[in-house]
């Protein structure tokens, strides 16, 4: 009997009725899998896929806290440990307003997979909580942190699940989270990545996705007998991830002309490098500010209330929010004959976008190959802690290139199709899948 996603599908949604953004993370998985499990019946015998997509363990708890006028606020928290089949629960912790149960929900799941991709005996975890820090001073931020760590402390560990930053979560935000977990558990352990380096952090970790997304970029390209060098490219976003990005693309000889934010975008056809890039870097890492200032500094055009997926260029990477690429911007990067699409963000693109992409056999990296180097560095500095050493930033950047360059050969092993096309988001579902579930089946019905 062959596996119908439908009736699958159906079942998820009657269960979990509100949580539109993890029904389209099992989705789109679940596209690329059919073929494997009509292939390998013993993962339906073995219910592989229902045990894959139930969590583990989800725990949701509330975070009071006193602001700076001494009234208590109270707000929501969660963390959803979803697979520990291939080692202790990882996954960063998310601080935005529109947190809730279903956005938790699907980071975790994709982290299952993309912990499955780096080759780091890694599970798959997510946790958050309601709560914008944007307009909170150190001190609340610093209630708030403490809070939410004196519930949390009891489900995590080193060898239980170790939470990481995540938007809203940088290094200040980790060292709160972490300076109240060491006072309640009375250890120092490497439980928290993240950290800075002189406590404990790994060197290059805040750099790590924006430069492993633009490795798996060259990687794509070589693949196909083309270079990364001189390519014109438009981003989206200018955070940590998007402005280190910029500057290892830039290194890498592409030119990057944009980047954006919720309100607009700007566009520099010269592209954004040397001290550019280090004014892109310290407008939102340091001080928050919106990207219209790039425009006013550097006498670029801005265009508010507009996405740059409109300008005609040959690399796009979305790096900002979920679904933040439609399928209309999709229509028009085929339209101005882009080559490659590559997720920098978590599902930044729509569901109809990726298939438009795919069907117009454009190169399309999903996010959980692409960006994968976040949490491979990550695993890195639990290495690190573990042996109580420090890297050297070229040794991490070196195992971060071996990384991104053995999930870019798993993609090709399982997403390359007859004419040579490679089908990045089957290779990805797939083979982080088989990974996955083969390391269930072994451990029996726990």
């Amino acid at each position: 009997m062959e596996f119908n996603i439908q009736e699958f599908m159906n079942g998820i949604i009657e269960k979990n009725p509100t949580e539109v953004k993890f029904h389209q993370a099992v989705r789109d998985t679940l596209t690329s899998l059919v073929p494997i499990i009509n292939e390998n019946p013993i993962y339906c015998q073995e219910k592989i896929l229902e045990r894959l997509i139930e969590p583990e363990r989800t725990i949701s708890f509330r975070v009071p806290w006193v602001d700076d006028k001494g009234e208590i606020q109270i707000n929501r928290g969660w963390r959803v440990q979803f697979s520990s089949s291939i080692g202790p629960f990882k996954g960063g912790i998310r601080f935005a307003e529109d947190v809730n149960l279903d956005t938790i929900k699907f980071l975790g799941f994709e982290m299952v997979l993309k912990n499955g991709l780096t080759t780091l005996p890694l599970g798959g975890s997510k946790g958050g909580a309601d709560f914008d820090s944007s307009n909170k001073s150190d001190a609340e931020i610093m209630r708030f942190c403490q809070s939410f760590m004196t519930e949390l402390y009891r489900y995590i560990g080193p060898n239980t699940d170790i939470p990481a930053g995540d938007l809203g979560v940088g290094y200040k935000e980790i060292g709160y989270l972490f300076g109240q977990y060491k006072r309640l558990a009375n250890e120092f352990t490497g439980t928290i990545t993240g950290k800075k380096h002189n406590w404990g952090g790994s060197l290059i970790r805040p750099e790590a996705t924006g430069y492993g997304v633009a490795y798996f970029i060259k990687n794509m390209l070589e693949n196909t007998g083309q270079t990364i060098e001189n390519k014109r490219v438009s981003i989206s976003g200018y955070g940590n991830v998007g402005a280190h990005l910029v500057e290892k693309l830039d290194e890498l000889g592409a030119k990057v002309v944009t980047a954006s934010d919720p309100y607009g975008y700007i566009y520099d056809s010269e592209g954004i490098t040397g001290e550019k890039i280090e004014f892109l870097k310290e407008l939102w890492i340091v001080h928050r500010s919106p990207i219209k200032k790039y425009a006013e500094k550097y006498n670029v055009p801005y265009y508010e209330n507009m996405k740059p997926w409109r300008e005609k260029v040959d690399i796009a990477i979305p790096s900002s929010k979920e679904n933040e690429l439609t399928l209309r911007d999709s229509e028009m990067l085929v339209e101005n004959s882009v080559l490659c699409v590559c997720e920098a963000a978590n599902m930044p693109v729509t569901e109809e976008a990726v298939k438009y992409l795919k069907d117009n056999r454009i190169l399309f990296a999903p996010g959980k190959a692409a960006n994968a180097g976040g949490v491979a560095v990550s695993g890195l500095e639990m290495s690190q802690n573990a042996m109580h050493c420090s890297w050297s930033a070229d040794e991490v950047d070196d195992k971060l290139k071996e990384i991104m360059s053995d999930i870019h050969k798993t993609c090709l092993k399982y997403g390359s199709e007859k004419d040579g096309w490679v089908n990045y988001v089957d290779g990805a579902n797939i083979g982080s899948f088989i990974k996955v579930a083969d390391s269930i089946l072994s451990q029996g019905v726990v």
